[in-house]
């Protein structure tokens, strides 16, 4: 098998992978902040185990810790609100809400890059709109709370993936995301009691939803990371980003399969869909001729790759 074809491959498998976020979230018992948590507590430890990483933190500069640091905060809100959609609709609502991230990176990035705003972006945004409110009007009255919070979790994913390409030279991927994710479980720590919540805020997990976590962290995270470092090395970032745009439509796909969302949801859901991710796959064509220069995604930080 040739090398390209391989890697193209490999990357739709890490989508697929990516895909399966959202219905793991709409499994695993847990409410949002617990989910998060331990997600989050269970990658940057793993990492931890890594001696690289603890040369790396070692060595770095405090004040770029700190940066890597307030990015883990971003990263935080935005897994929480992504999942907190989740639970509120269900995975195929989430991941819709998710493919909005371009449209606001289109507003977000040119301020955080402190380059001029172009154009063309505003023309993905726009585009998104009459989508939104297809989706707000193809899914029952309840679950519209859930649309609003996704619409939310999109906002924290520009935010955060435009300061991770800020950002990204600087430091090994691997240390990087350990201290955002890390950084990420001390917030929600810190932030529990002033989040409602029934009970204990981080419950020990029962046998199912333990073995769900580890997956969720390691098939889900880990493993895709460590693909995508390898496949990055044969195609190009036009060709990632636009298979990396694929994750709604997996996503949306293994809902039906596993969880049956399609009897909730009616034909102006799907409508709504087709336009936000027509916008979606319309954002890198408006930038094929432009220079890409590709980073790989930080490890399990978002649920909507790629989004540079």
């Amino acid at each position: 098998m040739q090398p390209v074809i391989k890697a193209r491959l490999q990357i739709h498998f890490c989508v697929l992978l990516w895909g399966f976020t959202a219905i793991l979230g709409k499994l695993i018992t847990l409410p949002a902040i617990a989910l998060v948590w331990w997600r989050m507590l269970l990658v940057a430890g793993a990492l931890l185990l890594m001696p690289k990483v603890w040369r790396d933190l070692r060595a770095m500069p405090r004040k770029l810790l700190l940066s890597y640091a307030g990015i883990g905060v971003l990263v935080s809100i935005h897994w929480l609100t992504f999942y907190a959609s989740i639970k509120l609709a269900n995975a195929s609502v989430g991941a819709t809400c998710i493919a909005l991230g371009p449209a606001f990176l289109a507003f977000v990035e040119p301020w955080v890059a402190r380059r001029r705003f172009d154009p063309r972006e505003l023309l993905i945004a726009i585009a998104v709109v009459p989508g939104v409110a297809m989706v707000a009007g193809g899914v029952p009255g309840h679950m519209r709370i859930g649309i609003a919070v996704g619409v939310v979790s999109a906002l924290f994913v520009a935010l955060f993936g435009a300061f991770n390409k800020r950002m990204v030279d600087h430091a090994d991927p691997l240390t990087v995301t350990c201290i955002e994710l890390g950084t990420g479980a001390v917030f929600l720590t810190v932030m529990a009691p002033l989040l409602p919540h029934t009970g204990p805020a981080f419950p020990i997990p029962n046998l199912r939803d333990a073995a769900l976590l580890l997956t969720l962290s390691f098939a889900c995270t880990l493993l895709p990371f460590s693909l995508v470092l390898v496949a990055l090395r044969h195609v190009s970032a036009f060709a990632m980003q636009m298979i990396t745009n694929l994750e709604p439509v997996y996503a949306i796909v293994l809902a039906m399969l596993f969880l049956s969302e399609q009897r909730q949801l009616d034909g102006w859901f799907y409508a709504g869909v087709a336009v936000i991710l027509a916008a979606v796959f319309a954002h890198p064509l408006l930038h094929r001729k432009d220079r890409i220069s590709v980073q790989p995604e930080l490890l399990g930080t978002a649920e909507s790759h790629n989004l540079d």
